[in-house]
Formats: structure tokens, sequence, C-alpha cells
């Protein structure tokens, strides 16, 4: 396959010598190819961004976080990631399947980040997802005559590290006070009056100790908390669970579809996330609070199946971990309102970069560490706490690894599959061997999830506050 024409044109015109590095990639790995190599390569990448003004292209190491604030007070504009639509259909008028790290790309302006310009090779993305430009230092000079060199990417090694020495309550307050310096005080006092568990799931997590709690005890706490009783009865009666005749009650939601504790921790999940305010925005791509919730835990739900009996986790507890696993997100938004807007920004700036990566950068914190840490202060199971903690370590090996383990695969499979935000990454062997689940079974069930997805997304409607 060759070079993109539009891209070897330009390379032409400027007279620039290049090489092209081509990567054999099975079918079965192409939609991992692209972002796990440029950033294994820490090859260049472009984006383009735009304002009332118009279009700006951008060109950094893919093992960089772009810096939208620093590009924009370098231009004193109010630049801001283009939306996938818009680039999309650039890639396509240009038959391009990526933007390639060309400078002057369709005349436009072009920043590049200074660390590129100190590399003795370079290798930039070609605009072709299976290929590489490979350019000597002098060559890539050649090219960027006319753009502009500046300090714009920050390294994202040491975003990513998950810095376990300090206490997640310790970096959460030391990110409050780095807030800003004059509002600590207030900030750290709205922060630890996060709401209180409701009633309701305060009364799920008694009943879920109970030896003796039976279906009636569970339907009655449904039953007093109307909206909760009516979404558990049509997620029970949704067309993804094909059930048999109609489902009128919560006890028919639990004897003839769900069962006990799915409905225990299905209900306990949906009152959580009632505790705090959905918000409106949030970065290109990223799904519905409620669809992601509904995604996630089916998936976890048919992983679970296909783990052999005796190596099994708790299914309930696999599943609750999978409705809560983005909870820290809420958290985010309702916590930290200005940074929230300010992570949406960056992350549209960033689609290479996963969140922790940019929530480190902007606070000091995860997502993550946040939701882990507000299940610890109401008391959920330790499973849920350490599912939610370590959801991004594959490598984690605690006694409740498997829930973080079964959430990093259910997360990365649908990601694969376009289904929510971020870069597309290989799943190690390991983690599967670790999960005594087999690949295979893996990729039928997030199969089977994309095929029933209609019937998902009616679920989540069923959840979404405004209706």
């Amino acid at each position: 396959m060759s070079v993109p024409t539009s891209v070897q044109s330009l390379l032409n015109k400027q007279n620039v010598h290049y090489q092209v590095s081509e990567v054999p990639v099975n079918e079965n790995e192409r939609a991992l190819w692209h972002d796990q190599h440029l950033r294994t390569m820490s090859a260049a990448k472009s984006v383009i961004l735009q304002d009332g003004k118009g279009r700006v292209q951008v060109i950094f190491a893919a093992d960089r976080l772009l810096d939208l604030k620093a590009v924009n007070r370098q231009l004193s504009r109010e630049l801001h990631a283009a939306k996938p639509e818009d680039v999309h259909k650039f890639c396509v008028s240009h038959n391009l399947q990526s933007i390639p790290a060309l400078p002057k790309l369709a005349g436009l302006l072009t920043l590049i980040d200074r660390s590129l310009v100190e590399r003795s090779e370079l290798l930039a993305d070609s605009g072709d997802e299976k290929q590489l430009l490979r350019f000597s230092r002098e060559e890539f000079q050649q090219i960027m005559d006319d753009a502009t060199i500046c300090d714009i990417a920050v390294p994202l090694e040491p975003l990513e590290v998950d810095d376990t020495s300090t206490s997640d309550t310790d970096q959460i307050l030391g990110a409050v006070r780095n807030f800003t310096q004059l509002r600590v005080k207030q900030r750290l006092e709205e922060t630890l009056e996060l709401p209180p568990l409701s009633d309701t799931a305060q009364r799920i997590i008694k009943l879920r100790v109970n030896p003796n709690a039976d279906i009636s005890d569970l339907a009655q706490i449904v039953e007093t908390d109307p909206s909760l009783a009516a979404q558990v009865v049509s997620w029970a009666a949704s067309p993804y669970y094909s059930a048999p005749g109609k489902i009128k009650s919560i006890h028919d939601a639990i004897v003839r579809v769900l069962g006990f504790d799915m409905v225990l921790n299905l209900a306990l999940g949906l009152s959580l996330g009632k505790a705090m305010t959905i918000p409106k925005e949030g970065p290109h791509g990223a799904l519905p609070y409620w669809q992601q919730a509904v995604y996630m835990a089916a998936t976890i739900e048919g992983l679970v199946t296909a783990i052999p009996r005796d190596h099994r986790p708790s299914f309930g507890m696999a599943y609750l971990c999978g409705l809560l696993h983005n909870f820290g997100y809420l958290i985010l938004a309702e916590v930290f309102p200005p940074y929230f807007h300010n992570y949406c920004e960056l992350a549209d700036t960033n689609p290479h970069v996963d969140h922790q990566a940019v929530e480190r950068h902007l606070l000091g914190v995860t997502r993550e560490q946040l939701g882990a840490a507000l299940m610890s202060l109401w008391s959920m199971p330790e499973e849920v706490v350490v599912g939610l903690r370590h959801q991004n370590n594959p490598h984690y090996q605690g006694e409740y690894a498997a829930y973080a383990k079964l959430i990093f695969v259910a997360q990365r499979l649908l990601h694969q599959h376009n289904i929510g935000r971020g870069p597309k990454l290989a799943i190690p062997p390991q983690v599967f061997e670790d999960l005594h689940l087999d690949p295979e079974k893996a990729y039928t069930t997030v199969a089977n999830i994309i095929e029933s997805s209609d019937d998902l997304k009616h679920i989540a409607h069923e959840l979404s506050p405004h209706h």
C-alpha cells in the first residue's frame, strides 16, 4: 500500500527525501495498530484545532500530552479540538485515514512541539493507518520551514504512573488544595460534604450482609422508591432479556428474569447514581453516563459467564463494579466544575491519551481515585472499592484483582468497537490468564453486546435523568 497521494505530492513539491516504514498487521489487529504503534515508537502525530478565526494544525509526539492552554497562549486565541465529524470530512476529502504529521497540510498555520525538532531521526503519521514516514532531522527541518516551533506538550509517562506510595486521601486533598489558592478552604469544606448515601442505598447495603434476606425484603425496599422500582422493572422488561410475558412488579423482575443477586446490585448501583448530577457536557465521543454504565455492566455480565465456574468471581459484585466503574467522572464534574470543563477541552485535544493522564495533568488526581475514596467513605464492599481504584492497572494482584481486571478487559474490548472514547489498545494475554478467561470467548461476548446495542441504548434511555 502506498503513502496517500496528497502526502506524496506535498513532499515531492518540497523535494523532501523520506522512507516508508510498513508494519505487518493482520486484520484483527488493525483497529489497534494506529494508536498503539504511534505511541510505542513515539512517532509524531497531528491534530486540527479550530476557533472563530479558523483552523490550526498542531504536530507533537504521540508520547506527549498536548497542552491546549499553551497553544492558546502562544497564538492568543481560543482554539479547541475540531469535531470528529469535521476531521472525518477533512480526511475523506484528502483521501486520508488520519491527519498526517506534516506541516502546512492544506495550507494550515502549523505549530510544532519543540521536542520533535531535537530528534536525530523522526517517525511521523503518514495519513495511512498502517504506515509511518521516516525522516532524518535535516529532512524534517526542510518541511517545517514555515511552521512555528514552541513548547506546547508535556511528557505523558510521569502522568501515567499510578502513585500508590501516597494514600489516595492525601492525593485527593492535595488536588483540592491546588484547586485555587484563594478557595482552598471553601473547596475542602465542600468536598467533605459530598452527598450522603440515600436511605434506599443504606437499606440495600444492610440487606446485602443479612444472611436471612429474601426476595420479599428486597422487593419491599426497592418499591419504597417508585422511580427506582420503575427503572428495575423496565430493565427486566427490556428486549435485551427477552423475558416471556409482561413484567409487572419487582417480584416478577427478580423471580422471572434477573435474579436476587442482580436486582440487589442493580438497585444499589442505580440509587448511588442518583446521588450525583449527571454533567450535561462531556468530551466528544464520550457516551452518556448511563449508556456507558449499561454497556459495561452487560459486557461484564457476559465475561463472568464465560469464566469457568471454579474461577468465577461473584457475579453480582462484578455487575455492580461495571455499573459504577465511571462513578469518579460524576464526582469530577460535581466537585471540580471549572476543572471538569478544562478536562473536556483537553480530552478533545488529546484523543490519543487515556483520561487518567489528562486528569493528573490538571488536578494531580484521577476519577478512579475519587470514585474509590467515595465508595470507601460510603462503606461499600471492598470488591467495588478495589475494582474502581485499580481498573486501569492490568498488573494489580491484590485479593479482589479479578473485579478490576474485568473492568479493564470490558473497557478495552468496547473501545476496540468504537464504544466509549480513548485510544484503542491491546489486552495483555496475562490479564486473560489471570481471569481464567478464554480470549475468543471474550471477543464473542463483546460481539454479542454490539449486536444488542439498540436494546442496551433503550435501557440507558430509561435511566437518564431527563426521562
